[in-house]
């Protein structure tokens, strides 16, 4: 993880990984699905 400035990542980066992890997951469920 890269911060630009000390501390704030932890707001900022946080909810935008979580996002990008849901995503990920419903990709790969989606995937699942078409693949099966």
């Amino acid at each position: 993880m890269y911060c630009n400035s000390h501390g704030g990542y932890s707001k900022g980066h946080n909810n935008e990984f979580v996002l990008i992890v849901v995503l990920f997951i419903l990709l790969i469920i989606v995937g699942a699905h078409y693949f099966k």
